[in-house]
């Protein structure tokens, strides 16, 4: 991997956020510009304090990517699911009847309402912010705030999480870009696009719990099967092999950022995946 604070690659080191005003100025020193579509993965307790907390961190976010950009983030919501690692995770050790009353306590996905708690402050304060738009999948929801949320949002399929009937099929239409704050190419979602992408990807039942008409249910169905075991390696990868512009690192605070263009990231990844998973896993 090349030196983080290389070449063209990079931008200079930079200051602790503590405010928003000096955050702001971070972001746009990485690289982040007015208009701009951003996919935002967060970790704000990695960057170190920002005064105002993530309503601060949002605000400054907004106002790097001025008036025309869009800030868009996951919202997924894996607890409302028994097939997913979080589940799993919950009922380990359990019996039988411990882990149904699990599953009873579930309370069905309702886009408006529904908390996406395991991705992080930010995500959840984009979520509850006032305008925000938010995608209809009950497992694999983004939110958006910023004059274009409503046309990335659109048409989410509800047996699609992340492949061409999603936002991340939108986004890369958009030539959108990824922001990395404070966290790795292990959380990067565009990458699912490239599982999505690579011929004949393996398929897997999901299930969770949704609410049509206000009557709560399980329901089932196929979709291609996610794994982002390997995308710190894939990351690695496209990061060394990355044309000019494609990731621009920085340390902001006290966690190394990058903004990183969707586009390059998920045709690397499309073929990064085709030749490194066996076919049919």
């Amino acid at each position: 991997m090349s030196d983080p604070l290389d070449g063209d690659r990079a931008a200079a080191s930079l200051p602790a956020p503590d405010d928003g005003e000096r955050l702001a100025g971070a972001l746009s020193a990485l690289g982040v510009r007015p208009g701009d579509v951003l996919l935002v993965h967060a970790s704000l307790r990695s960057l170190g304090p920002v005064a105002g907390g993530p309503g601060a961190a949002l605000a400054a976010l907004r106002r790097a990517v001025g008036r025309e950009g869009t800030v868009v983030v996951p919202s997924f919501t894996p607890e409302n699911s028994d097939t997913s690692p979080h589940y799993r995770a919950r009922v380990r050790g359990l019996d039988a009847g411990a882990r149904e009353a699990v599953r009873s306590s579930m309370p069905p996905f309702d886009p408006a309402l529904t908390p996406a708690p395991s991705m992080g402050a930010l995500a959840e304060t984009v979520r509850t912010a006032v305008g925000a738009r938010r995608s209809g999948h009950p497992q694999t929801s983004f939110a958006a705030l910023g004059p274009r949320a409503a046309e990335l949002l659109a048409g989410h399929r509800p047996d699609c999480h992340l492949g061409e009937d999603s936002p991340l099929a939108r986004l890369y239409e958009a030539d959108a870009g990824i922001l990395l704050l404070g966290t790795g190419f292990d959380t990067c979602t565009a990458f699912h696009l490239g599982e999505y992408r690579r011929p004949g990807p393996p398929l897997r039942r999901y299930r969770c719990v949704v609410a049509p008409r206000g009557v709560r249910q399980w329901w089932e169905y196929e979709d291609v099967a996610l794994d982002d075991g390997d995308f710190a390696a894939l990351g690695a990868a496209f990061e060394e092999s990355a044309g000019p512009g494609d990731v621009t690192t920085a340390p902001i605070g006290s966690a190394p950022c990058r903004r990183v263009r969707l586009r390059a990231a998920v045709d690397f990844a499309t073929e990064w995946l085709t030749d490194h998973r066996q076919s049919g896993s």
